[in-house]
């Protein structure tokens, strides 16, 4: 019991990240109608910057504060000099285009950084008990870091529905969503609609991975991974919507942490050790694929459809 709730709350904080990621993505499409493959590269240029200003500063927390604006002006280029020459390309164009963007970003940042991993180490003052950690029950201690993400994950979520919700800017962002030319001909700019979109949404991207870069190792194409799940999000909880973006994000993480622990454990009560860790390895890399398969079967449309940028 005490490794099943270390792996949900795992999952949990897992699930946060996805969701910061896939929520800019989802944003981007439902808005522009863009598919963007390039969007984790955001991901991986926010846990760099974050980590190099981290040491520059001594401080992890300013570092990942000042990523924020570096992923928002590395946007806003990126929108710039490829993403609105694509709006109005179909969607292979757009799969191609921003191919070429991760394999240039990637290759860029090998050339900055290096090719080796670097290793952040989590930020000094969170040290709420023994071992940096939390008890979260008698002999369970968690990683204090690791609770601080998980709520930042509650905040962000709650601002972000209020900005697409409750704003003036919001409202343009639905509106724009679903009747472009309507809005346009009430005098707003709609390139420049997109283009905020798109900088809301790399930056982000870039948050998740100034948050992600004391857990995961900063290396050249970390982003890819976590962007293949962000399309899971996105096509689980509906093409669009920042709602179901948040609750399939927290379902993919705790599939993902979950069954990756869980699994072969399981399968032990029917297989021998050997047989047992190879087919849960092998399953639990398929389990997230699986439930989206049988969740679009059920629901075609994802678990909450309905206006692009809900």
């Amino acid at each position: 019991m005490s490794m099943l709730l270390v792996q949900a709350l795992n999952g949990l904080q897992f699930g946060v990240l996805l969701f910061l990621v896939a929520a800019g993505l989802s944003l981007v499409f439902g808005v522009m109608d863009l598919i963007n493959l390039a969007h984790g590269v955001q991901y991986m240029l926010g846990a760099y910057v974050a980590a190099t200003l981290g040491v520059w500063t001594g401080s992890f927390w300013l570092g990942a504060l000042l990523s924020l604006p570096v992923a928002l002006l590395v946007g806003l280029a990126l929108e710039w000099l490829v993403f609105r020459h694509l709006y109005r390309r179909d969607h292979l164009s757009q799969v191609l285009a921003t191919f070429g963007v991760i394999l240039t970003v990637d290759e860029a940042t090998r050339a900055l950084w290096g090719s080796a991993p670097q290793t952040v180490l989590e930020p000094s003052g969170l040290t709420g008990g023994p071992m940096g950690g939390v008890e979260i029950v008698a002999g369970l201690i968690y990683p204090t870091y690791r609770l601080v993400i998980i709520g930042i994950g509650i905040v962000v979520p709650l601002l972000l529905w209020f900005l697409v919700e409750r704003t003036r800017a919001g409202m343009l962002v639905r509106a724009g969503a679903t009747h472009p030319a309507m809005v346009s001909a009430l005098g707003v700019d709609i390139r420049r609609l997109f283009t905020v979109v798109f900088a809301f949404g790399a930056m982000l991207a870039g948050f998740a991975g100034a948050l992600a870069s004391p857990i995961f190792p900063v290396a050249p194409g970390m982003g890819d991974t976590v962007l293949i799940l962000c399309f899971v999000v996105i096509v689980i909880g509906g093409v669009g919507s920042i709602r179901g973006a948040f609750i399939a994000a927290l379902l993919v993480g705790l599939l993902d942490s979950v069954g990756r622990a869980m699994l072969p454990d399981l399968l032990r009560l029917v297989l021998d050790p050997s047989s047992a860790r190879q087919t849960g390895a092998a399953l639990a890399s398929m389990l997230v694929y699986i439930v989206m398969a049988a969740i679009l079967f059920f629901r075609p449309a994802g678990l909450f459809p309905g206006g692009r940028a809900a």
